[in-house]
């Protein structure tokens, strides 16, 4: 895995805010895993959001993956959401 990519992932994922806090998922803290393969150019993403009932996890979620895979280093990206009530529902819809 390589350090720079993962630097740049989470860069790309920084551009995506926490809408009710209007800060970065980055910066808040709710990445909390961030796997990448340069070789099959994936990233897998972990989201934990503060809030087990949190309304905006599934656009957060969405937003990272669609941040993740504008880089031209990543063409598929799979984001987990853990600590949520609805995190299994919220994984098959984004990672569709």
């Amino acid at each position: 895995m390589s350090e720079e990519l993962v630097e740049k992932l989470k860069t790309a994922l920084s551009s995506v805010a926490d809408p009710h806090m209007g800060v970065s998922i980055v910066e808040m803290g709710l990445v909390t895993g961030i796997e990448a393969d340069e070789e099959a150019k994936t990233a897998k993403i972990t989201i934990t959001p503060t809030n087990p009932g949190c309304m905006s996890a599934a656009n957060m979620a969405m937003q990272a993956k669609t941040a993740a895979e504008a880089l031209d280093e990543i063409d598929k990206a799979e984001v987990i959401v853990e600590g949520h009530m609805m995190a299994d529902a919220i994984c098959d819809m984004v990672n569709k």
